[in-house]
């Protein structure tokens, strides 16, 4: 049994989408998966996503981290699948499909896909930092010195604290500057740093409007493997009408051969 594969990245967060209309790759398989994303011994990856047929939609996302398991919403990744819909000749410059966290309108105007996110309603207070759900679970930390930073031994002290080690979350740092914001993440599942994360650009844009009491616009977020952009509002307390606007690129193609 054989499977053609697409390499795609956004701002460097890279993944393997695999086309799975006939619903005949073996999902279940989560060793598969994980030496699918294995860079030593696999194509690489930070995850894989199985692009899906659903009535009503485009089509239908499935996430996996590299660790092999399902996973929730990746804006990055919803960010890639919707421009390999557009390779597959799915769509062409907008769309709307399923994913774990509901639906998600999309536009592509050339090499950037705008994504919507779902709404933002709550960010609590941990200490001095902040959690939220974008998606995905995010831990967002304000710090100085950002390069600096040992950010695996920092955020897995967040990670695997007790409050958070049974289901985990993703731990991002950011260092606002007169002229930028720049942030850092270390993803659950992953269990590392990437070179970026979308849900946790969301994360960072809303904390960052937070303390700026910023009601609406659009903040640009540097990350290690690029610029992206969030444009949101706020209506009565709550973060809405949010895109996260960024570049993603086809890097490869090949095929899979499972025994």
């Amino acid at each position: 049994m054989h499977f053609d594969f697409f390499k795609y990245q956004g701002t460097g967060n890279d993944f393997v989408l695999i086309n799975n209309h006939r619903l005949s790759f073996p999902k279940e398989n989560h060793e598969l998966i994980r030496e699918i994303c294995d860079r030593r011994f696999g194509i690489g990856a930070d995850g894989l996503m199985l692009l899906e047929e659903t009535p009503g939609y485009d089509f239908k996302m499935v996430y996996y981290n590299a660790d092999g398991n399902e996973s929730t919403m990746c804006g990055n990744g919803g960010r890639c699948i919707a421009a390999f819909a557009n390779q597959l000749g799915i769509v062409k410059d907008k769309g709307k499909f399923m994913a774990i966290d509901g639906v998600h309108d999309f536009t592509i105007d050339k090499d950037n896909v705008h994504l919507r996110m779902i709404d933002v309603a709550e960010i609590k207070m941990d200490k001095n930092d902040y959690v939220l759900f974008t998606g995905s679970p995010h831990y967002v930390s304000f710090r100085t010195a950002l390069s600096q930073i040992n950010i695996l031994e920092e955020a897995q002290k967040v990670r695997y604290n007790d409050t958070f080690k049974e289901k985990g979350i993703n731990v991002n740092f950011v260092e606002i500057k007169e002229d930028n914001v720049s942030m850092r993440t270390y993803e659950r599942g992953v269990e590392d740093e990437t070179l970026s994360c979308g849900t946790g650009t969301v994360a960072v844009a809303l904390c960052v409007a937070h303390i700026r009491n910023q009601s609406a616009g659009q903040i640009n977020i540097k990350t290690p493997g690029g610029i992206l952009s969030v444009a949101f509002m706020k209506y009565e307390n709550k973060y809405t009408d949010i895109w996260l606007i960024g570049a993603a690129n086809f890097v490869f193609s090949g095929t899979i051969n499972i025994d």
